[in-house]
């Protein structure tokens, strides 16, 4: 009798480890087709800079990347370059840069502007800021609710550019993306750190896009026809 209990408790453990080991393996997988599922969807709506010249949209959206010693990261360089080169197609009038001012000694989003204004043909009055853009799900919120775009082309790297598109396109903008790679080439530790942030990050905003959480910020609307100057905060 006791040895049936002892194989009684060692059938029941087995069963328990070899259920336990189904349910890992079936939640390992939900990430994984998440991405794959974020990618399939936001694939379609990714364009060539020369496609844009057929369509019309409210704004191409750049994306911040961080700032070094007043400059943009290369990474950032290539966004704003490209959203120039997106520009001259005259799919739009309008560029809106969005990324973290969130303190005084930390300013991606006039850098941007700076930068853009310093190596192409745009116009100050044509570059409009988002001083309040600290994620993806949050710059795409405010590209909508605070500047009131309906459509928009989006810029930056193809790792990051899926997620964004499909942000954009679940809180309802018209989104299209043009990859910003060409510029400069980076180490593959930095691309493999790069994929690997972006995997978890894309499970992040599934979520978000389903719960719709509000940004950090929201305030008063600008709207994105308006000039520049109405998101300056600094004296020239």
């Amino acid at each position: 009798m006791e040895f049936k209990r002892i194989k009684n408790k060692e059938n029941k453990l087995k069963k328990f480890i070899s259920l336990a080991l189904i349910v890992g393996v079936i939640l390992a997988q939900i990430p994984i087709l998440i991405n794959a599922y974020i990618y399939e969807y936001a694939s379609k709506y990714v364009l060539t800079v020369e496609e844009t010249k057929d369509y019309s949209v409210d704004c191409v959206l750049v994306l911040g990347a961080g700032v070094r010693n007043g400059s943009p990261t290369p990474i950032l360089q290539e966004r704003i370059l490209r959203s120039t080169e997106i520009f001259d197609t005259g799919c739009t009038d309008r560029i809106l840069m969005s990324g973290d001012h969130g303190r005084e000694d930390y300013d991606e989003v006039n850098t941007m502007k700076d930068f853009a204004t310093d190596n192409s043909d745009v116009l100050a009055t044509n570059i409009l800021m988002d001083h309040a853009g600290f994620s993806t799900y949050e710059s795409m919120y405010r590209a909508k609710e605070i500047f009131e775009v309906d459509s928009l082309i989006i810029v930056t790297q193809e790792y990051h550019l899926y997620r964004a598109i499909y942000d954009a396109r679940r809180l309802g903008l018209e989104a299209y993306g043009v990859c910003a790679d060409g510029y400069f080439n980076f180490s593959l530790t930095k691309e493999l750190y790069n994929d690997s942030r972006e995997f978890l990050a894309r499970v992040k905003d599934f979520f978000w896009c389903i719960i719709k959480p509000e940004p950090t910020y929201l305030g008063e609307v600008i709207p994105i026809s308006s000039p520049g100057e109405a998101t300056d905060d600094k004296i020239v």
